[in-house]
């Protein structure tokens, strides 16, 4: 598992409401990637951060993945609402997300572009529900170049509620 000397930051987008789960829609109190992220947070007594978008995505999960696709299509960087404060004193950075359309949610692009990573290790993780982790590692490295990215973690998001040992396995593979 990662060393407790190190300075951890579990930075995540996740999607609460509407969501696809086991072949319908459901509506979910607390999204799946900020569960995981919880889950990681308390394991490695990391800092959490949610990524959020001043513009909120629509409460119905088809039209927000309509809007989705348009973003990635428009290579669009939705504006934040905040910032991370003093991200040059984290080491580890493990970043959360749901694949949506083989990759991370836009906003987790505006995240990764408005910091240097050089010298930090990336841990990315993912929720899913069949798609895996996609692309999202090789974007993280062509957005990053100078981190290391380390092995991910894709979980089924229907999946997370009961996920506390598959999340313990993965920390403890990593280095």
């Amino acid at each position: 598992m990662i060393s407790s000397g190190k300075k951890c930051l579990v930075a995540y987008y996740s999607r609460k409401g509407e969501n696809y789960a086991r072949g319908s829609i459901v509506h979910l109190p607390v999204g799946n990637t900020e569960l995981i992220a919880k889950k990681i947070a308390s394991f490695v007594q990391a800092d959490l951060f949610e990524i959020n978008t001043i513009k909120a995505y629509p409460a119905g999960y088809e039209e927000t993945t309509v809007v989705a696709r348009n973003e990635l299509r428009n290579n669009a960087r939705p504006e934040l609402t905040r910032q991370v404060e003093n991200m040059d004193a984290y080491e580890v950075v493990f970043l959360g997300y749901p694949n949506w359309w083989g990759t991370f949610p836009m906003a987790v692009f505006t995240f990764l572009e408005s910091y240097n990573f050089s010298g930090k290790t990336i841990y990315p993780f993912c929720t899913h529900e069949g798609s895996g982790i996609g692309r999202s590692e090789r974007d993280i490295q062509k957005l990053c170049p100078g981190a290391r990215v380390g092995k991910g973690f894709a979980i089924l998001g229907s999946s997370v509620a009961g996920a506390d040992q598959e999340v313990r396995n993965w920390l403890n593979g990593l280095e």
